[in-house]
Parts: C-alpha cells; structure tokens; sequence
C-alpha cells in the first residue's frame, strides 16, 4: 500500500531539514513524498535540492496560499492514503507511517485515522509547550470546538475524490471545514490513536498571533453555515477555550 505524504512550504529553510528527515527515516519505505514550495527566497530550495533523492515530486511555483498549494499536492498524490506534515511539523517517531499503513491494513472500510500531537517551542523543538489531545469522534463534536488535529489526519484518497478537497473561500481554517465536511457532514468512518504521531512547531500561520486566531475561529463559524449544521456560538467558545487551556497542562504518557 502506497502513502502520499505532502509536504507545503515557503520560505522555512531553517526548520525544513527536521520535515524532511522525519519522512526520510519513517521504517516504512513505500512513501510518495510531495513538496509543494511557494517560490520561496530564502535558500528553501538549497535544502530540497539537497534531499531531492528522498521526493517523489518537488514543485516550487507561486501559489494563492496554504490550501491551494495542498490541493496541488493531492492532484499530484499517487499514494492510495494521503497525509500531510508541513514544513514547521515532524513526526514524533520512525515507525509513525507503519502504524497508519496497519490501521488501514486491518480496517479496509476505514476511511480515516488520526491521534494527538504535541506543540513545541519553535527554537527548541524538545521543550514541550501543550499537548493536543484528541478524542474519538462523535456526531455535534464540532460544534464544541473539537476537531483532530490536521497533520495527524491521514485519509483515503478516494475520500477527496467524493467529497472534495480544501475549500479556498478559507484562507486560514479550511482544514477545519474539510474535516468538519467529512466527519460532521458525510460521516466517514474515522479511527483515533491515543498516542502522540506528530511534532509541531509554535508560530505556524493558525497560532501566530491574536489576528489570525479570531481570523480562524470566524472561518470556522461561516464552515457551520455553509455546511448547514447547528451552532450555538457561546456554547462553542466556551467549550474552545476550556479545551485549550487543558493542553498546556497534559502530558503524553512516555
């Protein structure tokens, strides 16, 4: 079984190499690695060109944001599941992409699985700053705030092709109204994994300031809407920020 794992980047040389390696060490061998670059200016494709034996496919052009740049990574997936791991982000262990080949492996009519992951300090990536925590999904999590976290979400291919991909009416929550889509709206069949698959550096374009969080949280809004589920605003951030405020007191079991 073939995994795609797309990789979207601009301007990040001085973290890309820990991405790249992480990918590169997986002990499953038959990845279909895609980096989608933005045209970068800061010597990005110095590092893929250093690497380049390890991808499959490396694009560097302009692109009109994150989202778009990870469509062009699923028009160019040969993988039949499809996860994605940013420039910022680093699995947390070599044996990450066996462990989700064996779940798809044993659960054929599974869609989808996902597990927690880990923010890091963005200078000093062992220094744990809250943990992400997930759940098993249940129909009206959404609308509490919940959703997996994206680079530990690893779909069929075949998902996208049914129910379409990353939606660019949303510059900076569209992975939360896709997997809201494919949870909430098409009731995929999902499997979550208490155990911690992803590393992810703090500063990402989500959590990088006060700006892009009220961005986000009223993109996710609108997602309700045009998705046509309920929503009860208060109830909703209120259950957001007590979530949040929990991470940064767990711990992942060793």
């Amino acid at each position: 079984m073939k995994i795609s794992i797309i990789t979207v980047t601009y301007n990040c040389k001085s973290v890309l190499i820990d991405c790249l390696n992480s990918v590169a060490s997986q002990t499953y061998e038959n990845i279909d690695h895609i980096v989608i670059d933005g045209a970068s200016t800061d010597g990005t494709l110095s590092v893929l060109n250093s690497i380049s034996h390890n991808l499959t496919a490396m694009i560097s052009e302009p692109d009109d944001g994150i989202y778009d740049a990870m469509n062009k990574g699923i028009e160019h997936a040969k993988g039949d599941i499809i996860g994605f791991l940013n420039s910022d982000d680093f699995y947390a262990n070599n044996d990450v992409i066996s462990k989700v080949i064996n779940i798809f492996k044993k659960q054929p009519h599974l869609d989808a699985c996902y597990a927690d992951l880990i923010y890091v300090n963005q200078e000093n990536s062992s220094k744990i700053v809250r943990y992400f925590k997930s759940s098993k999904f249940k129909k009206g999590l959404f609308s509490k705030g919940w959703c997996p976290p994206h680079p530990t979400f690893f779909v069929r291919r075949s998902v996208y092709e049914r129910f379409g991909k990353f939606d660019l009416n949303y510059r900076i929550a569209s992975d939360v109204e896709l997997m809201m889509r494919f949870l909430e709206v098409n009731k995929i069949k999902t499997y979550y994994i208490p155990e911690v698959w992803v590393n992810m550096r703090m500063g990402g374009i989500t959590n990088k300031n006060f700006k892009n969080i009220c961005l986000q949280n009223k993109e996710i809004i609108n997602a309700f809407y045009k998705n046509s589920l309920p929503f009860n605003l208060i109830n909703f951030f209120l259950c957001k920020i007590f979530s949040r405020i929990m991470q940064f007191f767990k711990r992942p079991l060793k």
